[in-house]
């Protein structure tokens, strides 16, 4: 039986991406791992980091307290959030623009049962900086606005690392496309020898 060339080539191109995205998932599996425990120092540091305006350098400064000038006024906009103790509910985000770099921070100023949206006014922030989200710098406050209870802090710990999950997946997906192709060359094979 001869073996096709042009899909034996097109499988065996395939299964070298699988193993080797596979493989990158393993490398960055230890990246994630490094970052998490940078995560995990800042978080026990005691001096005040800043909250620096340009998006690359704010991951340095993830979990760290600090303590800004930010000025902002106006209602609440609730988002799903859990408080101090786990429980879920509403997180209250405000807007302030911070005092140094100029730059818009949302910040969570308290946890509810309720999503009705509470009115704030900032001058300073203080609390813990948050991974950026949809609106870029976050600080969660330590201090709960007045009618709120204090939300959750950060935590590096509910950062997943799941690259060796994915790692398997890619292993798994060349596997399977090499078993496949081999039935697939048998069934061919069969049907050459009963025809």
């Amino acid at each position: 039986m001869r073996i096709p060339i042009i899909p034996t080539i097109i499988v065996a191109c395939a299964i070298a991406v699988m193993v080797a995205l596979g493989f990158w998932q393993l490398s960055r599996m230890g990246e994630k791992e490094a970052l998490l425990a940078r995560y995990a120092q800042a978080e026990q540091m005691k001096d005040d980091a800043p909250l620096m305006g340009k998006a690359l350098e704010r991951p340095l400064f993830y979990f760290r307290h600090t303590t800004l000038g930010c000025q902002g006024s106006g209602m609440t906009e609730p988002r799903a959030g859990a408080n101090t103790e786990g429980e879920i509910g509403w997180a209250h985000w405000a807007k302030c623009t911070a005092d140094v770099d100029r730059i818009t921070v949302s910040v969570n100023v308290g946890w509810s049962k309720e999503p009705a949206a509470v009115p704030y006014a900032l001058s300073q922030v203080v609390g813990t900086i948050a991974p950026d989200g949809p609106d870029g710098a976050r600080v969660v406050a330590d201090e709960p606005a007045p009618g709120l209870q204090g939300s959750a802090k950060p935590d590096p710990r509910n950062i997943p690392n799941n690259h060796l999950a994915y790692a398997g997946q890619w292993f798994f997906f060349a596997l399977t496309a090499l078993v496949i192709y081999i039935l697939a060359l048998r069934r061919r094979a069969t049907r050459a020898t009963d025809e």
